[in-house]
């Protein structure tokens, strides 16, 4: 069974940076894409960006394009999500996701239990 588990959450300032960490397990990482949601009280799981294989490919939400990066390494089974910029909006329970396909296309089957972030203005 594949196991996901999130790391690097905390509280930040408007205008502050985190780097969200998510270390996989029971499974062949390098071969499938990787993505992060995010989820906010009362609202629902949205799409935040994801990444192919390789890490070659890359795709973001439009309310996080220039500021937020995905980024993988194969051989730590790890993939990242650097935040910057942050902005009280971008409060959420972080989510990573992993799809059963080399290429991102939308959602995986697989979640971590999420790391919280918080942005205070």
């Amino acid at each position: 069974q594949v196991h996901l588990v999130e790391s690097g959450g905390g509280s930040v300032q408007a205008g502050g940076s985190l780097r969200l960490s998510c270390a996989a397990s029971g499974g062949t990482f390098s071969n499938y894409a990787m993505g992060w949601f995010r989820q906010a009280p009362g609202k629902e799981r949205e799409f935040v960006a994801g990444i192919n294989w390789s890490g070659l490919a890359k795709y973001y939400a439009d309310s996080v394009k220039g500021r937020f990066t995905i980024s993988r390494d194969n051989a730590k089974n790890t993939v990242y999500l650097q935040m910057n910029s942050l902005k009280p909006e971008d409060t959420a329970v972080y989510y990573c996701n992993q799809d059963q396909k080399s290429t991102w296309d939308g959602i995986g089957d697989y979640w971590g239990q999420g790391t919280q972030v918080t942005v205070s203005s």
